[in-house]
């Protein structure tokens, strides 16, 4: 937060892809001298670009946008944020709640609804518990398994990795990384994490530090004592363990 003689100013950046929201939204917090509103982003890349170049206090997130929706740009920008969802559907907002966003707004709302959710806020910043964007990627994360898509923020570009054209995912110390098309992506995650949001029918942890997709598995062969070496189609050699064949043996 900025200071501004006596008070502190709320660095706020408005998300919706819907111009009248945003105006209604900018009109409401007019009203309010310590909210800066220092960005408006009509979808969820934008709002990536922002958050990472600004790094405001507090997020005014629409949840159902096209391309990334709200969920999507919380996990990319991968950082504990002030949240307030915006939406027009019950259902989005309840899970809001469920997943400990700071409060949520639900279309239409008026200017006192808006008042609470700042005091709400406030007490947040005051008690320095800012939303836990981890886990509230977590708890949302589980509304769609398995994943049809990895996003991976690159600085404050964004890239859309198809989950049907997923090689295999290597472990890189604190990030796993993507292999696909020749192409290589870092993601700040772990192997559990992103394991569990891919088909198990399709994908199989061969290794400890490797998730191969069986589709590009070409033969497995002898290696060394209780190790294999699976091969895929473009030639790539990766290390199976033990466990790993069994699981992999389960699939083929």
């Amino acid at each position: 937060m900025t200071n501004d003689g006596n008070r502190d100013r709320l660095r706020t950046v408005i998300v919706d892809d819907e111009a009248p929201a945003r105006a209604v939204l900018r009109e409401y917090l007019d009203a309010h001298p310590d909210v800066e509103i220092v960005a408006e982003c009509a979808n969820g890349f934008e709002a990536v670009k922002a958050v990472t170049e600004l790094r405001p206090d507090l997020l005014f997130l629409d949840i159902q946008m096209p391309k990334l929706d709200g969920f999507e740009v919380l996990d990319l920008i991968g950082q504990d944020i002030a949240v307030v969802f915006v939406t027009a559907y019950d259902e989005y907002a309840l899970r809001a709640f469920e997943v400990h966003a700071v409060d949520y707004l639900l279309k239409p709302f008026g200017r006192e609804r808006l008042a609470d959710a700042l005091e709400h806020v406030r007490a947040h910043m005051v008690g320095r518990d800012p939303s836990p964007v981890k886990r509230l990627v977590a708890s949302a994360r589980q509304r769609e398994i398995p994943a049809h898509r990895i996003l991976v923020r690159d600085g404050s570009r964004v890239h859309v990795v198809q989950v049907d054209k997923l090689d295999y995912v290597e472990a890189q110390d604190d990030y796993v990384c993507l292999h696909t098309a020749g192409k290589q992506y870092l993601k700040e995650q772990t192997m559990a994490e992103i394991e569990s949001t891919l088909d198990a029918s399709r994908f199989v942890r061969v290794h400890r530090s490797v998730i191969l997709n069986i589709e590009r598995l070409s033969r497995v062969e002898p290696y060394a004592k209780d190790s294999r070496v699976a091969i895929l189609t473009d030639g790539t050699r990766l290390p199976v363990s033990r466990a790993g064949y069994a699981r992999l043996n389960e699939l083929l």
